[in-house]
Parts: C-alpha cells; sequence; structure tokens
C-alpha cells in the first residue's frame, strides 16, 4: 500500500483531523480499484442532533457523511490537487472574475427519483447565501442546465469556493425533506441513520461516476468519542480506518498505515484498504472523500 509523500500542512490545519483521514488523492500505480466490500469507519464529532443540514455545525462525522456520500458539489478537488467539475461540467469567468457561467450534468438524478436542474442549484444556494454565499448578487437560471452567477467583487478562487463541504445541492421540491432524511446525487443512498450514533449507506447502483469512483458497495461510519475506544476498534479489526493523532493505543503498527505520517499524524487506516498514492497540494483540499477515492485491497 502506497502511502502519501507530500501534505499541504496548510490545508491539513485547515480542515483538522478528516484532512489527513479523507484527503482527495491520486490512484496509485501499483493497484488497480476494484469494486465491492464495505468501509468501516469509526469517527469521532458526532451528535445527537446531528442531521443533513449544512447550514448547521457539522462535526467529522456528517462531513463524511454528507460529502461524497449522500450529497455533491458544483465542483470537486482531484486527485492531483486540481479543480474538476462534479455537478458541474464546466464554467467561465469573466475578466474581472465577477460573472460566472456554469454549465450542469444532465445525466443526473437525486435519490428520490426526481432530475437534477438549475432550479436545485439556485434553491440550495438561497439556502446556503446567508453564511457562505453572500457575496452573490444574482443568481440566473438558463434553461435546465446552466446558471450565470454575478458576484458583488471579484473572486477568481470562486469554482474552488464551490467545492466547499456546506455547499452540497439539495432537490428544489423537496427541500425541507432531502434535509430531514438525506436526498441527494451522490454515490451513497441513506440506508440507516441514528444521528450521533451510525450512518449506513448504499451504492447507488445507477450513477454518472461508475467506473471512475465509489468502489465500495456499502459505507457504514460509527460515532466512537473516545479516541482510546476509536484505536481499539481499529487494533481489533472491528473497523478498517479511524481519525486518530497518536499511536498509544494502537500497538502493532504492522497491518496499519499512518496518515499523512507518523509524526504528524490525523488518522491511522489498516492494510485491507487501498489508499491512493498522491495528495494535492493547492489550498483548499476536497478533504471527505473516503467512500469514493478508496477500495478493498
Amino acid at each position: 500500500m502506497s502511502r502519501p509523500s507530500h501534505m499541504d500542512r496548510r490545508a491539513l490545519f485547515a480542515s483538522g483531523a478528516a484532512a489527513a483521514l479523507l484527503a482527495a488523492t491520486g490512484l496509485s500505480a501499483q493497484t488497480a480499484p476494484k469494486s465491492g466490500g464495505r468501509l468501516r469507519m469509526a469517527l469521532s464529532g458526532a451528535l445527537r442532533s446531528d442531521g443533513f443540514d449544512a447550514r448547521a455545525h457539522q462535526g467529522l462525522f456528517m462531513q463524511v457523511a454528507m460529502v461524497g456520500g449522500v450529497f455533491e458539489t458544483l465542483t470537486e478537488v482531484a486527485s492531483d490537487g486540481t479543480l474538476r467539475g462534479e455537478l458541474a461540467t464546466s464554467w467561465q469567468g469573466s475578466a474581472d472574475a465577477r460573472n460566472w457561467l456554469i454549465d450542469l450534468r444532465k445525466d443526473v438524478r437525486f435519490h428520490d427519483g426526481s432530475t437534477f436542474s438549475a432550479r436545485d442549484v439556485a434553491a440550495s444556494f438561497e439556502l446556503h447565501k446567508e453564511l457562505t454565499l453572500a457575496d452573490i448578487e444574482r443568481l440566473e437560471t438558463i434553461g435546465d442546465h446552466q446558471i450565470r452567477i454575478v458576484l458583488s467583487h471579484p473572486d477568481a478562487d470562486f469554482p474552488y469556493r464551490l467545492s466547499s463541504p456546506e455547499l452540497v445541492i439539495y432537490p428544489s421540491g423537496n427541500l425541507v425533506g432531502a434535509m430531514q432524511a438525506g436526498i441527494g446525487t451522490g454515490l451513497y443512498k441513506v440506508h440507516k441513520f441514528l444521528p450521533g450514533r451510525q450512518f449506513i449507506g448504499f451504492r447507488v447502483a445507477e450513477h454518472y461516476k461508475n467506473g471512475h469512483a465509489g468502489w465500495f458497495d456499502s459505507v457504514e461510519l460509527v460515532s466512537l468519542p473516545a479516541d482510546s475506544i476509536r484505536a481499539e476498534a481499529l487494533r481489533d479489526h472491528y473497523v478498517d480506518a479511524v481519525d486518530l493523532t497518536h499511536t498509544a493505543d494502537l500497538d502493532d503498527l504492522s497491518e496499519m498505515t499512518l496518515l499523512p505520517e507518523e509524526h504528524f499524524m490525523t488518522a491511522a487506516v489498516r492494510d485491507c484498504l487501498a489508499l491512493p498514492g498522491q495528495i494535492g497540494s493547492r489550498w483548499p483540499m476536497d478533504d471527505f472523500r473516503a467512500a469514493q477515492r478508496w477500495w478493498m485491497a
């Protein structure tokens, strides 16, 4: 299993323990992804008040469940650290970086069967506007699969901002239901959710990322607040990955990978997981997509 050779530490500190555990990475040349199996993770940061409302404060547990699992954003940080489209296919900014024309995917459905369109982006961004998109001066839908956004001031990094975990897209016709039940366009559909305790997602059969991401059949997250208990669960093979900042409770490290490195770790994973080998260096990194990027060794 290859280990990351470089980590942008500014990105790591900016996003806490999740940056190492769930960094967007490239594929190892030695190992090809294969489908199947279940990813089991023990994480901190869960609360009994947790839900799928991105406007609320989200700990690590819910960030992992939401971003790259149940929901998607318009853009994402690719394996080499560059930006690529997720629900957007392309974007073009004006010379002053205030006007942005964004093309959207036409082959996407929400988990409730509704078709993704520009109306969903407009409705979702209206929810997000107060907290994270206050500089949007105007948003226009142009047909079903194109939007124009006018900013109050220039921002050449605006397409990078659209990959933020807070900017997930909900179905416009079912905003309340989507935030209550977890209805997105992501690779994993909610099968079971116990706030503050457990999340189980099953892989969506037909998805535009088939063959490129989402190699697990299912993903299970469990909340274990104590470092020592998460380490014990990993050590005793109950889970495959945990967020952790020290090795004191792990004992034998021969079957584990410490990320990003032993003396600066924020996570530990068992070698039953194949880890991509390249980590991008541009901030902000795409931190929460383990379910998409990892696979069973």
